[in-house]
């Protein structure tokens, strides 16, 4: 029996959840280094009424739809599954103001957009840098998903391809129990990230798969190379499906998978061209039914291929991430998150 199949259980559960507030508060001390083993601490967070479910987070960085639709689902069946299973969208939106990998991962874990001088995080470099902080970024004390979790009770783990995703850990060191870094080696980060998965009870898992985007910048986007190295992701998503299906202590696990935008020739950082900002969103597992994102969320504006401005009515974005987590978990929204504060991103029918 898929997790799809044993989603019904907890369906009504999940459609009937209201958000609590937010509460601030410090960092836990994790009882392992965050680069260490990992954490006995519980999956549970903070409503004891929250469905029993767990998140695994997965940007598959440099992933064009269009790349999905040219494949189609013989070539890049898991990610297919996700769509025609879950509640997806080929159709949503990077962040406004820069289409590149570590600005808009921040964005997915901290809820908050980009410019500094209207609230957001103010990472917008994209490399690695050895003393580099969100808050010293932005100015000022800045929480994310991974610090909700932790307060809550809950426990997390980073899995990357990139070092500048060290950054989170510096930015976040008590409460992201485990982090693991693989430059350039996807399989073995998804080895590790499988086999954490089946060992230790976390409420979040984030992994970061960065093939497309090498593949991409070396030899084009959409060209032969790219396409190969979007398959390649599909095998190393579909390894974390199969777990899912077949490891029966990950019957609970919800997947959230994105990217942090798309490419156009052998760059991404074209913020105004459609093929750098149009990405998936896509979420899948234990009471999540099947059905088009804006179908389900007439709050939420199908952008067409228009590109809207983070203000007013809004599409899908990948900022939604962190505060979709949260919502699963049964948590309030991250402090000072600027997309779905309210919690309003529904992956229910009944939502």
């Amino acid at each position: 029996m898929t997790v799809r199949s044993r989603a019904l259980v907890a369906l009504a559960a999940l459609a009937l959840l209201a958000p609590s507030s937010a509460t601030a508060s410090p960092d836990r001390s994790p009882e392992t280094a965050s680069t260490g083993a990992g954490s006995p601490r519980s999956a549970a967070v903070a409503r004891d009424d929250a469905p029993p479910v767990r998140v695994l987070a997965v940007s598959v960085d440099a992933l064009n739809p269009t790349a999905m639709r040219r494949l189609g689902r013989e070539a890049v069946p898991h990610l297919w599954r996700l769509v025609d299973e879950g509640a997806a969208t080929l159709n949503a939106r990077a962040q406004y103001e820069l289409t590149l990998t570590l600005p808009n991962h921040t964005s997915m874990v901290t809820g908050r957009r980009v410019a500094k001088r209207a609230g957001g995080h103010g990472v917008t470099w994209n490399t690695e840098r050895p003393r580099s902080t969100v808050h010293r970024a932005a100015g000022e004390r800045v929480r994310s998903v991974f610090t909700e979790v932790a307060a809550a009770g809950g426990s997390t783990a980073l899995f990357s391809t990139k070092a500048k995703f060290r950054t989170f850990t510096r930015s976040w060191p008590r409460a992201i129990d485990r982090t693991v870094i693989r430059v350039g080696d996807d399989d073995a980060l998804v080895g590790a990230a499988r086999a954490d998965l089946v060992t230790h009870d976390r409420a979040l898992t984030f992994v970061h798969l960065g093939v497309a985007d090498a593949a991409g910048h070396a030899h084009g986007f959409m060209s032969p190379d790219y396409l190969r190295a979007v398959e390649h992701a599909d095998d190393l998503v579909g390894t974390l499906l199969t777990a899912i299906d077949t490891e029966p202590t990950l019957d609970d696990v919800v997947v959230v998978l994105t990217a942090d935008h798309g490419g156009v020739g052998r760059d991404h950082a074209q913020a105004d061209q459609l093929g750098d900002y149009r990405i998936p969103f896509m979420v899948w597992g234990p009471g999540v039914e099947h059905g088009d994102l804006y179908d389900m969320n007439p709050t939420y504006v199908d952008p067409g291929r228009s590109r809207p401005r983070p203000v007013g009515r809004q599409p899908v974005r990948n900022s939604d991430l962190a505060n979709l987590v949260t919502t699963l978990l049964g948590m309030g929204a991250v402090p000072g998150s600027q997309f779905d504060v309210r919690q309003r991103l529904r992956v229910t029918g009944g939502g």
